[in-house]
């Protein structure tokens, strides 16, 4: 994730996230589990264009991206400004900064809600580095990335630029070279899932799966065993919730996809395909089964 310097401001584009191994352990004090979990960036980007504000008021406008006929075409649910994580992101960098500049923000969203994809703590993660760049702050990205686990579990993780794994409750972050470039199908059906109740639902295991077989098939280019490998523990209980996840379990299985999952908590599924254009070939297919929106992405390290 990059900054962009504009003529009256900065941009910013904001990468969705799978997940190709999510393990979670114990329940920890403060509510949160442990987990383990391989995280990569993907390009599937949302929009942060942000300038300078003489009144000193912090403004957030979010929208979803035009449709082909120019009407905003609806992901799922916009969060009003007061409750955007952008906007508390904005809110508390100013206040640790001890600064009292004001900021405007554009966010044009293609990312969906509720999908596991990633798109608000993406978005809060590019709020930092677009007011940290336009204040002039100088902050480095370690200490973004301390406040930005204030914030959300994933969202050091976006600070980052590439692969990692994450644990902890998700805020500490090892990134992870070598794991090559991947082809993907990646699905949004019309109803998401509550992260909270996937996982108040979550059993985690004993003992728990560890992320390091799947690393070493990816840096070895191992395309057939990293099917065996693909692991989301959160899975089996967003079945219990979504009629959603075994459809497009099927419907990727179909496809002759070399392995699919789901994404993080949900809804959100994804298939790895052979190349590009098995890539653009599974996602036109289930474009044409309506089963929601349907992108066909690759990772980008």
């Amino acid at each position: 994730m990059n900054v962009h310097r504009l003529a009256a401001g900065v941009l910013v584009q904001a990468p969705a996230k799978v997940n190709l191994f999510f393990e979670a352990l114990a329940k920890r004090s403060d509510g949160f589990h442990e987990i383990e979990t391989l995280m990569v960036p993907i390009s599937l980007f949302d929009t942060l264009i942000a300038s300078p504000s003489d009144s000193g008021q912090v403004r957030v406008d979010c929208r979803w991206v035009a449709g082909v006929d120019g009407a905003a075409e609806s992901l799922g649910d916009l969060p009003s400004e007061h409750d955007n994580l952008v906007t508390r992101a904005l809110h508390l960098l100013r206040e640790r900064a001890g600064t009292a500049r004001g900021i405007h923000v554009s966010l044009i969203k293609r990312i969906p809600s509720a999908a596991g994809f990633g798109g608000a703590s993406s978005d809060a993660a590019a709020a930092l580095l677009a007011a940290n760049a336009l204040w002039s702050l100088g902050w480095p990205r370690a200490a973004l990335a301390d406040l930005g686990g204030e914030l959300g579990s994933d969202v050091p993780f976006f600070l980052g630029s590439s692969a990692a794994v994450c644990r902890g409750r998700g805020e500490r972050i090892e990134p992870v070279s070598g794991t090559g470039n991947l082809h993907l199908a990646l699905v949004r059906p019309p109803e998401g899932l509550s992260t909270a109740r996937v996982y108040a639902h979550c059993v985690p295991a004993d003992p728990p799966r560890s992320v390091e077989p799947l690393i070493g098939a990816l840096r070895a280019g191992d395309m057939r065993g990293i099917s065996g490998l693909l692991h989301n523990r959160l899975e089996g209980a967003a079945v219990t919730l979504s009629p959603w996840i075994p459809r497009l379990r099927a419907e990727l299985a179909a496809q002759d996809c070399l392995a699919a999952q789901m994404s993080g908590s949900g809804t959100g599924y994804f298939g790895i395909c052979r190349h590009a254009r098995h890539a653009d070939r599974v996602a036109r297919r289930l474009r044409a089964r309506g089963i929601g929106h349907v992108y066909a992405v690759s990772t980008c390290n």
